[in-house]
């Protein structure tokens, strides 16, 4: 049976079943937070749980390193779109150690492509347009210098209201434990 079939005689049992039912909410985060965290398979169920999150408390956010590369980018618009249109009251960066983005090879990653069937043509074409892929595919040297700087990105963002806190956090993807690393209430106008 292939991963698609498989996946769709879950979905079938799990609708029958009406499962579901445990997950009803609405569309606005209780908590009235969003999230901005790593797509690492270890922080799927682990962040929520760590943080007492049930379905429905929060928008979360996530990409590779929980690292914004562009201050328009699309995890950028998301985070604008819960603030303005889903009623996010603070925004929380949530990074991890033994995060893959830490100290990632670009160039190792291009080569990758390339044995991937990538064509020297393609990514030329691409570094002609302007997409440089030291920068596309940069990471950070450091789980925490990659939280502040995606804490500066948002909390210097000029669409974001001064009255929103932007907080950063690391998280162990073992244990859970979470360290604090910027509590921006002290920084933020009192609403």
């Amino acid at each position: 049976m292939s991963l698609v079939s498989e996946l769709m005689a879950y979905n079938k049992q799990f609708v029958d079943q009406k499962e579901y039912e445990a997950y009803l909410t609405d569309k606005y985060p209780d908590k009235k937070i969003a999230i901005l965290t790593c797509m690492d398979t270890r922080l799927v169920e682990l962040l929520p749980k760590a943080l007492n999150l049930r379905n429905g408390d929060a928008k979360i956010i996530k990409n590779a390193g929980a690292i914004l590369t562009q201050p328009f980018g699309s995890a950028m618009r998301s985070i604008l779109v819960a603030i303005y249109e889903m009623g996010a009251r603070e925004v929380l960066v949530i990074g991890h150690y033994g995060c893959g983005m830490t100290k990632l090879d670009a160039k190792a990653m291009v080569a990758k492509f390339k044995q991937q069937g990538i064509s020297d043509q393609v990514l030329s074409t691409l570094e002609h347009s302007g997409i440089r892929m030291e920068r596309f595919l940069q990471g950070f040297e450091s789980p925490r210098e990659g939280v502040l700087h995606s804490v500066s990105i948002i909390r210097n963002h000029p669409l974001v209201p001064a009255a929103v806190p932007v907080h950063g956090f690391l998280i162990h993807p073992d244990t859970g434990s979470l360290e604090l690393v910027v509590e921006d209430y002290q920084a933020t106008p009192a609403v």
